[in-house]
């Protein structure tokens, strides 16, 4: 996508200085408001919570074309870790720190880059206390983890607050179909059996031509927009309350941060697709009726395309144990967990050799009441 006409939004701090003490303020998940720690002043969020007007889509074949306004468009100073390639937003003031997602030490690029501002945000609802609970709890259900990772996650550093990024496309479909119905019906066959003749009932299909018309509507398909994590965790934090989504706010990110989307609006649409084209196909076979069905083409006509760039709030802990990274995402609205699943070898030694000896136990008795 190629870039737009420079000036874009200039680069936001998403810093708040407290109007009692000038610290720094941050967003508080429970409070709903932007909270001092230093001196206890809180402060609302100006529309926030509040967003009675659904938030505006922007037409996808602008996006595209790199025809946005510059209001759509911002500035932000990113460094992409060497490790895992996260694209993580920094403060201007930052110059050096640590990958959230895989604890990798990195040095900030100074430079600036244009990206499509988020239209939306769906603030975090759970503190890092509650979400670490979770985490913990999550790990104490696994049997096989290491000890040591286990008291290590316990005691180890706080979790990140990360605003992931996603986009989400709407779109009107009217699709044509070819394809063929088929009905179950039976014959009587004999067939040979231990030498005995029997008579069976077979199933066989009768297939004959259909053809019809499908539409739908979506609406917010979803695709993440980062290379960071493995896709298998995001979309096990799934399902978002999307419709709990605030206009965009800065105020929303402090305390926080933001990764920066690492997937093209291009390329994120040819993901949705795909996804409209499984549902679309699914609601052919619905069409199509009968036992069976044979879908054999789908011609698909797409109108008013429009697309949100929103941010979707993600707790992470980046754990190095013997000289490996272990990797925990915790919903920051549901508190679903997810992440690697360790092994401890010692423990999986002990559930064999118990194995092996309950086996031989129950092989002894049985060989003594032959």
């Amino acid at each position: 996508m190629p870039d737009a006409p420079l000036p874009a939004q200039p680069l936001s701090e998403h810093r708040f200085p407290c109007d009692n003490c000038g610290s720094d303020m941050r967003y508080d998940p429970l409070a709903g408001l932007l909270v001092c720690d230093h001196c206890g002043n809180t402060r609302p969020i100006e529309g926030g919570g509040f967003a009675t007007q659904p938030i505006r889509e922007i037409d996808l074949q602008a996006g595209l074309e790199a025809d946005l306004p510059n209001a759509e468009m911002e500035e932000i100073r990113v460094t992409s870790c060497p490790n895992c390639g996260a694209q993580v937003e920094f403060d201007p003031g930052s110059h050096a720190t640590e990958c959230p997602f895989c604890a990798t030490p990195v040095v900030i690029d100074t430079g600036l880059n244009r990206h499509i501002k988020p239209r939306a945000v769906l603030p975090f609802a759970l503190t890092e206390e509650t979400a670490r609970d979770a985490m913990t709890n999550w790990l104490g259900r696994l049997w096989f983890a290491p000890n040591g990772l286990q008291e290590y996650a316990r005691k180890g550093r706080r979790m990140q607050g990360i605003y992931v990024p996603y986009w989400t496309y709407d779109a009107d479909t009217k699709s044509s179909y070819q394809g063929e119905r088929g009905t179950v019906y039976y014959v009587t066959q004999t067939v040979m059996r231990d030498g005995k003749r029997e008579q069976v009932q077979v199933p066989k299909v009768r297939w004959r031509p259909a053809s019809g018309r499908v539409a739908r509507f979506f609406d917010d398909v979803l695709v993440l927009a980062s290379t960071s994590l493995p896709k298998r965790y995001t979309d096990a934090l799934e399902p978002w309350d999307l419709s709990a989504l605030e206009p965009y706010a800065p105020e929303y990110l402090a305390g926080f941060r933001a990764e920066s989307y690492a997937v093209s609006l291009e390329d994120g649409f040819v993901q949705a697709r795909a996804i409209m084209d499984r549902t679309i196909e699914r609601d052919v076979k619905f069409d199509i009726g009968g036992d069976r069905q044979r879908v054999h083409a789908i011609d698909t006509q797409l109108s008013n395309l429009t697309f949100k760039h929103i941010l979707l709030p993600v707790w992470l802990a980046a754990y190095k144990y013997q000289g490996k990274t272990y990797r925990f995402v915790v919903n920051g609205r549901s508190g679903q967990v997810q992440g690697e699943r360790p092994y401890s070898a010692v423990k999986i030694f002990i559930a064999v050799v118990l194995g092996l000896m309950v086996a031989g136990v129950i092989g002894y008795f049985a060989a003594q009441q032959q």
